[in-house]
């Protein structure tokens, strides 16, 4: 007989879980009392729940595998939600194990109480409160299962005081089944041919790649359907990488963010084959307009997807990394390559390029792939993610973690720990902008008492500069509550002596000249977080835009 706490513990043991992130409180003081110095896994404490659920979600990303955290109830509950909204919407496994005060007192407005599964229910793939002792090894095992198994996503288990601390049986199930997790049906053969027909006559073929093929980990089967098409390669933000960027078939990003060669290789196209995308509003621009003399062919692992934004000729719903074989080998082997030549000599007359003088993120961004070959970049939000998207080349060794779905600020650095923890051997490097970093900055302790070297770039342009862009480009200047400093005045913080007081190292970096330098000094750092302070002009802007409500006929190039 062992306590409903100590089999939450062996469950994670049983699921091989690495490293749990954890932060205790009163409803959680038991599940906390189980961990006591037990060393199957590692338990990091973070400084805050919402730092706590992006390194698990930045663990998970980064190796595959599920991600998970624990907190107690009420505040340390409710702190996930904004984590567990942008793990959902980017198709992130993890499991979230939350306190809750006892059954007898659910209802009763006790201290701490909050109805968790309430909450979480639209933004999580599965939320439930654990009733009954007895089935807790069942529920825990079930979480497991569905987190990572079909689209991923985020499964909420909370577990009550009494529950935890009750005695029963030590045992933890092999195997679950779960209602409604049967296999996805199998694609007809007529439909196959149907989409290989599409793809056979095509004279202008697309092939956009979204953030599924990353999750299903379908990226041999990518390659070999590309190797084999020579169709041109574009990519959403959260697919970028799945093929290798510096691929002669790759073109670059789509969207509202995108490249104009990648657009308009879509704007032109007689098919188009979306795999793995929701293509939603910053892929499509205004959908209405979207790729309206082209067919679209759609394959998403999730059929809620599909027609939802944009009505799709051929609609598919299966696994990327079963279904696209099959379409591979039914294919004919057609050169492509004028089209191919068509579309990157409009790269070359139109590159993404920033025009400005001086320090530019993509002078920095471009240094970071000369620097560091084997590495994990991960974004904050705003333009520091957007230049990011456009000059990181990002292939099977430098890997690329952001929010995409929800765009999330804070995000960026705490992911960072958990990519690093999950991947000791790689270099990771976070990108954020002087706002998001002050989002989650006190993580900087975590990486410290842990000593988690991360080497974080903050691009400090004194503003929140995405939504100063959008002031300034369509609401006639008016600099509405973004900027983050005056003119005159000193930035508060002093991000060096920020880094500082945390005992990591920190350099103000303001000149081309010294990049180099300080990104040789922070990779010899081994044991200690380096934060690099890089002033960029507060006018620079991420070019080609889309202005909200047009289509991607409508780029805006440069001003």
């Amino acid at each position: 007989m062992i306590s409903g706490a100590e089999l939450v513990v062996k469950a994670l043991v049983n699921e091989k879980v690495e490293v749990c992130f954890a932060y205790p409180g009163g409803q959680a003081i038991d599940l906390f009392d189980a961990l006591y110095q037990r060393e199957e896994f590692r338990v990091v404490l973070p400084r805050h729940e919402l730092g706590l659920i992006h390194a698990a979600d930045g663990y998970a990303r980064s190796t595959g595998k599920v991600g998970v955290c624990m907190v107690t109830s009420g505040p340390g509950a409710t702190n996930l939600i904004t984590g567990i909204a942008t793990a959902g919407y980017d198709s992130s496994p993890l499991v979230c194990i939350t306190g809750q005060v006892s059954t007898h007192l659910i209802g009763k407005d006790a201290f701490q109480e909050v109805d968790m599964v309430g909450i979480s229910r639209s933004i999580a793939k599965y939320a439930v409160t654990v009733k009954k002792r007895e089935e807790l090894g069942t529920i825990l095992k079930k979480a497991f299962v569905i987190a990572q198994s079909g689209k991923p996503g985020v499964v909420v288990v909370d577990i009550p005081k009494n529950v935890q601390q009750e005695l029963g049986s030590e045992e933890y199930p092999e195997t679950v089944t779960i209602r409604g997790g049967q296999k996805i049906q199998e694609i007809p053969t007529s439909e196959i041919k149907s989409v290989v027909g599409l793809l056979n006559n095509a004279k202008k073929p697309v092939l956009l790649v979204g953030g599924g093929v990353h999750r299903g980990k379908a990226h041999k089967e990518l390659m070999d359907f590309v190797e084999k098409s020579g169709i041109p390669v574009v990519t959403t933000i959260m697919g970028k990488g799945a093929l290798p960027s510096n691929h002669p078939s790759y073109i670059g990003n789509v969207g509202i963010h995108g490249s104009y060669a990648a657009n308009q290789a879509i704007i032109n196209s007689d098919v188009l084959f979306a795999l793995g995308t929701r293509l939603n509003d910053r892929v499509t621009g205004n959908p209405a307009n979207f790729c309206r003399s082209t067919k679209l062919i759609h394959l998403d692992i999730d059929p809620a997807i599909i027609d939802k934004n944009v009505d799709a000729s051929i609609r598919m719903v299966g696994n990327i990394k079963t279904v696209l074989p099959k379409i591979t080998e039914s294919l004919n082997v057609k050169d492509h390559n004028c089209w191919l030549q068509e579309v990157k000599k409009m790269d070359g007359s139109v590159p993404v390029h920033m025009k400005e003088k001086g320090l530019t993120p993509e002078i920095i961004i471009k240094k970071i792939n000369q620097h560091f070959t084997n590495a994990i970049v991960v974004t904050d939000v705003g333009q520091n993610q957007l230049w990011t998207t456009q000059f990181l080349e990002v292939t099977k060794d430098r890997q690329l973690l952001t929010s995409g779905g929800l765009g999330t600020m804070g995000f960026g650095f705490p992911a960072s720990i958990g990519a690093k923890l999950g991947n000791p051997g790689m270099d990771v490097l976070t990108i954020t902008g002087d706002g998001g970093f002050q989002m989650n900055l006190q993580e900087l302790a975590t990486t410290m008492l842990e000593k988690i070297p991360i080497i974080v770039c903050i691009f400090n342009n004194g503003c929140l500069g995405n939504v100063r862009q959008w002031q300034e480009m369509f609401y006639d200047k008016r600099y509405s509550y973004t900027m983050l400093k005056e003119e005159t005045s000193q930035y508060v913080p002093d991000f060096v002596a920020l880094a500082h007081s945390y005992g990591a190292e920190g350099h103000k970096i303001t000149r081309i000249e010294a990049i180099d330098e300080a990104f040789n000094q922070a990779k010899a750092v081994k044991e200690k977080t380096v934060v690099l302070e890089f002033m960029l002009e507060t006018e620079q802007k991420v070019l080609p835009i889309v202005a909200p409500g047009q289509s991607l006929k409508e780029m805006i190039i440069y001003e």
